[in-house]
């Protein structure tokens, strides 16, 4: 009996062993996944800045693994291309990207939200009104309502088609009509039972939904993802802008792009005529910093792009001290110069323009024609008003210099012969029987040395010409 006990005794214990082990063995249960949703805020005029807000948003949720990134936006529209650069990088990312309508995205906001997987609005919000318009609200010219047309047209297709299956049919229907994203571009377009022609179309919260414009109707950002997004467990994470992405914004405006570009231009004219490090070279130097810094930091400008600008100064230089005239150098300088500028505001690889668009280009060349343009301008402008009035008026020379020399005595150098004290590219220093003066050619570029003659003396100053070397008389 007690031989029988013990049997079952280490029958019990073997098994208790073995359940034991079965239990050690058995993996732990994952713990449920906690989604992470990553919120980038937009609610401001659509520009540089914001579309800095968008990409570097789009690269840390990446870099996070985030699960979806959800827009929260609020605006009133803003400049085309930044808004198609913001669109363009929506329709790749490696994140499904959502957006939330908190009350507007008109204008380039609308292209900005047509891009996104799916769009949800706040009750009372509206969507549309795409139509391209300069500075005083006046409707631009067609070829641009054109170009925004095809842009919201391929947008809204980009999305593809729903498969509807009835019975034994099959048949395909736009997730977004892109006649629809037309109509709010053209006020020409007319579509049956929602717009007539001579209207441009904007959407109610409830219109956008039952035509297939919005996805969901919601009241915050955590019932989008709740309720819309489907995570119950999520961690949000947020975009947070820094001063430095606002200063990088504000310098990669356009306009201010173009008076950099005539900063420098003009700060390189000034220091050439008057050599020596001093203001002008300063200004040319702190604004060549301005212009490609931020372009550096978003990756738009290479090292061989500013490599280009900085060789183009350098001929110039070259052609204005050492070669005479303005040939090979010169030309090529500033070709250089106007490439580095140009590829600079471009987001290409080498030479390779693979998803740059026609409205990026075209920015980069009227940017960049507009500086050089005002440049040349305010050069001339300010070659003869300079030290008159205004500004510079206290540190300028302003005394008549022909009554404080005496002018008979200069024009009494008509037809005396010098030489050269410094190049005159045409004005430099020449000295006439000893004495130093202003001098301008009148016969080309005369280089430091040669020997000039006094053509006459107007406004301080003597105009020389060239004269031929005197060879030393032979004697018997």
């Amino acid at each position: 009996m007690k031989q029988k006990q013990r049997n079952i005794c280490r029958t019990g214990g073997s098994l208790i062993c073995l359940l034991a082990g079965f239990i050690l063995q058995v993996p732990a249960q994952p713990a449920a996944h906690q989604a992470l949703v990553y919120k980038i805020e937009i609610k401001k005029e659509i520009n540089q800045t914001t579309q800095i807000y968008l990409s570097r948003g789009l690269n840390e949720a990446q870099s996070l693994g985030a699960d979806a990134v959800l827009i929260h936006l609020n605006t009133y529209g803003g400049l085309l291309d930044p808004a198609d650069s913001m669109r363009t990088a929506i329709l790749y990312s490696p994140v499904p990207v959502y957006v939330f309508i908190d009350n507007n995205a008109a204008s380039a906001g609308a292209l900005i939200s047509l891009a996104c997987r799916k769009i949800y609005m706040r009750k009372g919000a509206s969507m549309g009104a795409a139509t391209v318009v300069d500075g005083s609200g006046e409707a631009m010219p067609d070829k641009y309502q054109s170009y925004m047309r095809s842009m919201m047209r391929s947008t809204a297709e980009a999305h593809g088609k729903d498969t509807i299956i009835q019975g034994r049919d099959t048949s395909y229907r736009w997730k977004r009509d892109p006649q629809i994203a037309e109509a709010m571009v053209d006020d020409r377009v007319a579509i049956p039972n929602l717009i007539d022609s001579g209207k441009t179309l904007t959407f109610t919260a409830g219109e956008a939904l039952q035509w297939g414009y919005c996805d969901g109707i919601a009241g915050s950002v955590e019932e989008v993802v709740t309720q819309y997004l489907g995570f119950r467990e999520y961690r949000l994470a947020s975009y947070d802008p820094s001063w430095l992405d606002e200063a990088r914004g504000f310098l990669m405006h356009p306009v201010l792009q173009s008076l950099l570009i005539l900063l420098i231009l003009g700060g390189i004219y000034f220091e050439l005529q008057t050599p020596g490090v001093g203001f002008p070279l300063g200004a040319a130097v702190v604004a060549a910093v301005l212009y490609f810094a931020p372009l550096y930091m978003e990756g738009l400008a290479a090292n061989w792009e500013i490599l280009l600008f900085v060789i183009g100064v350098i001929l110039v230089i070259l052609e204005v001290f050492v070669i005479p005239g303005f040939g090979v150098a010169g030309i090529g300088g500033m070709t250089l110069m106007v490439s580095g500028f140009t590829l600079g505001l471009l987001n290409n690889t080498a030479f390779h323009f693979d998803g740059i668009g026609g409205a990026e280009v075209g920015r980069a060349f009227v940017t960049v024609w507009i500086g050089i343009i005002l440049g040349m301008a305010c050069v001339l402008w300010l070659s003869h008003r300079i030290g008159r009035r205004g500004l510079f008026r206290r540190v300028a020379l302003m005394a008549d210099l022909e009554e404080a020399v005496s002018s008979p005595a200069l024009g009494g150098l008509a037809g005396k012969d010098g030489f050269a004290a410094t190049v005159l590219r045409p004005s430099g220093k020449v000295i006439i029987e000893g004495e130093i003066y202003d001098g301008i050619s009148e016969s080309g570029f005369i280089d430091r040395g040669t020997p000039v003659r006094v053509v006459r003396f107007e406004q301080a100053q003597v105009y020389v010409e060239k004269t031929p070397e005197r060879t030393p008389e032979r004697t018997s």
